[in-house]
Formats: structure tokens, sequence, C-alpha cells
């Protein structure tokens, strides 16, 4: 009896060593599962995403676009200060800095490049043909080697085109100054996509009946001096796309007045600035779409070598009516009545 009693203790305390075991084995198994898919979801959610952003030089229209940029991830969900860095450079028009600075975007482990004007564009491209470049303000992206086709870029690079629309710009300069026969065009002789247009406003001009001559500077330092000399020898100022001109708009400003010299630009910003007017692309759509176009390949949705460059349809005709009044030039109410004035009193 002590024996079979001995027996059946034996086995009871094996049994609930059994169950005891099972229900550890069972509540280890939901410890393990549970924690792991948790840590999953907040290491997702915890994840900041590197955005590095090269600027060619500060002046109003690529600050503008520069923001634009920011607005555009930021719509789209990539917020600085949680779940984006931007890791910003300004090459301020030094074109010796842009490669360093390209390189240190790469270093500092950007996950996708932006390139604010043509020379930082082509610095970043010059650093790599991996991360994927989307180009902010890039007037002819084609011409200047850095894609090989608008439509299907090919390559790590896409981006917005700036294109002004330069037919548009020198019929509204018709318009405003019917008696103007000759045009000058300031532009700047180091930047590649200052020379696309100039080529093509110089077509545009003849074929309105204009006669041209340009004016070239290889810095901000001569810029003052040309436009003494071009005040003499023409009868309206045209300025392309260009950053170092931009970058020296209120010398140009300055110049132009004491000659009475009208100044038809192609950046919104440089009406403000004290140019008479233009139809242009405003300058913080263009990063807002850049920016958007960023958050895309972030996010995966998109692939650069398949997404078009984003080229825009139309701008906005922008009118500085001090300026006008400066010059004794009489706006036409039809103008007025679609335009977006600046410089009024």
């Amino acid at each position: 009896m002590f024996k079979n009693k001995g027996f059946m203790i034996t086995v009871g305390v094996l049994f609930i060593a059994l169950i005891a075991g099972f229900l550890t084995q069972g509540g280890n198994k939901g410890q393990t599962t549970t924690p792991k898919s948790d840590t999953s979801a907040v290491e997702q959610e915890k994840k900041v995403y590197k955005v590095g952003l090269l600027q060619f030089v500060s002046h109003p229209a690529l600050d503008q676009i520069t923001e634009g940029v920011k607005a555009g991830l930021k719509e789209n969900g990539f917020i600085e200060g949680e779940n984006l860095e931007i890791i910003f450079q300004n090459g301020q028009a030094d074109q010796s800095k842009l490669n360093t600075m390209s390189q240190q975007l790469i270093n500092e482990g950007s996950e996708i490049l932006i390139g604010i004007a043509t020379p930082a564009a082509q610095a970043l491209a010059n650093q790599t043909k991996k991360l994927p470049i989307i180009l902010g303000a890039v007037t002819d992206p084609v011409g200047s080697g850095l894609i090989s086709d608008m439509e299907n870029p090919g390559g790590n690079i896409t981006g917005v085109s700036d294109k002004a629309p330069v037919l548009e710009q020198l019929k509204l300069a018709q318009t405003l100054m019917p008696d103007a026969k000759k045009m000058g065009i300031l532009f700047s002789s180091s930047e590649d996509n200052s020379k696309y247009q100039v080529a093509e406003a110089v077509a545009v001009a003849k074929e309105l009946g204009l006669t041209v001559e340009e004016f070239s500077v290889p810095s901000t330092n001569e810029v003052s001096q040309v436009v003494q000399v071009m005040g003499k020898k023409v009868d309206f100022m045209y300025i392309p796309l260009d950053n170092t001109i931009a970058n020296a708009m209120p010398a140009v400003v300055n110049e132009a007045n004491k000659l009475r010299l009208p100044i038809i630009t192609s950046a919104d910003t440089m009406v403000a600035e004290g140019g008479l007017a233009t139809i242009g692309i405003n300058q913080f759509a263009i990063g807002l779409e850049a920016g958007k176009m960023a958050a895309s390949v972030l996010k995966g949705e998109s692939e650069t070598a398949t997404t078009p460059v984003y080229t825009f349809t139309k701008g906005d005709l922008i009118l500085n009516e001090k300026q006008a009044k400066f010059l004794n030039i009489e706006i036409p109410e039809k103008l007025k009545e679609t335009a977006i004035m600046v410089g009024g009193e």
C-alpha cells in the first residue's frame, strides 16, 4: 500500500511538472512574438530619412525654391524634427566648393540628393551614379549633360525644369514698350543654363523683329560696369534665369535706374527687386514640385529612371507698378486685370 501510495505521489508530481512546463512554454511563446512585432513598429516609426540639399547660391529665387522643397516634403509626410533630417549646403556661388560639399552630403548618409540650380545639380551628378538626385530648377537638363531624355531620364536623376516662356516674355516687352527696337541680354558666361537661354532668346527676338546684343560677365564684380555700357546701347534689358545676375540684382537695378533702362526678367522674384515685368514660373512652386518628387522616391512609389522631368506649362504675369511709373511706362488696363502687381505705393 505504501508502495502504491508512493507511486501515486510520484505520478502526481510528474503530472504537475508537465502542466507547469506546458504553461510556461506557452507563456514564453507569447512573450517572444509580441515584443518583436512591437519593436518593429516602433523602429519604423522612429526612422529618420536624410535628404541632402545643395543650393548654388543665396538669392530670393533660389531661397524660395528651397522653401518650396521643404513644403513639398512636409505635404507628403516628411517633417523636419520628426522623421526628416535635411543636410543643407550652400556654395554661395563658389563653384570650387560644390564638389566637396556634394561629397559631404553623401558621406553624411543622405538617402536622396536635391540640387538647387544647374551648377549644384551638376556637382551632385559628378559624385554619384547610384543615389537618386532630384533637380530643383534646372533649365536645360539634357543640354547640361544631366539626363538623356526629358520623358525617360534613364538613370539616377530626374526633377523639375524652370524653363521660362521666352516668347511670351518678349511679347510682353513689346506690349509695354512698343517703340523698343534693340534688346540687350545680360548673363553670366560661366553658367551653362544661361548660354542655352541666351541662344533661345536671340532666336525669339529676331522672330519678333528685335535686334539683339549680348553682354556677358564672368562674375558679379563686373556687373555694374557692363550695365553702364549696356544702357547706352539698347532700349531695354532682358535677364534669363541666371544665378550670377540674380545674386547681383540690386546692383543691376541701381545702374539701370540711373539710365532709365527697363528690365524684363525671367524670375518673378527679380521683378519685385526692381525689374519691370515678366511672365515667369513661381519659384516656390518649382521647389514644391521638387519636394513632392523627392518624397515619392523616398517612399518607393517612383524611380528616377522612369519619372519624367516636370515642366510647367504656363507662368504668372508679374508687373512692377512702381517701376513702370518711374520709367514713364503705362501698363495697359487689360494686363492689370490678370497680373500680379508688385512694387505698389
